[in-house]
C-alpha cells in the first residue's frame, strides 16, 4: 500500500513539475519577443531619424533655392 502512495506521489510530483515547466517556457518565450520587438523598433526609430534629417536638408536645400527666385522675381518686377 506505501508503494502505491509513493509511486501516485512522484507521478503527482512529475506531473505539476511539467506544468511548471510548461508555463516557464511560455513565458521565457515571451519575455524574449518582447526584448527582441524593442530591439527592432530601436533600429527602426534610427532608420526614421536618419531619414528624417536628410528630408531636412533637402527642405533647407528647397527654400534656399525658393528664396533666390524669389529674389530674382523682385528683380525683374
Amino acid at each position: 500500500m506505501a508503494d502505491k502512495a509513493s509511486v501516485f506521489l512522484l507521478v503527482t510530483i512529475l506531473v505539476l513539475v511539467t506544468i511548471i515547466l510548461v508555463f516557464a517556457m511560455k513565458y521565457f518565450a515571451a519575455i524574449r519577443q518582447a526584448s527582441q520587438r524593442i530591439a527592432s523598433e530601436a533600429c527602426t526609430q534610427e532608420a526614421s531619424t536618419e531619414l528624417l534629417g536628410a528630408i531636412n536638408s533637402a527642405l533647407a536645400r528647397i527654400e534656399t533655392r525658393l528664396a533666390n527666385v524669389e529674389k530674382v522675381l523682385k528683380e525683374v518686377e
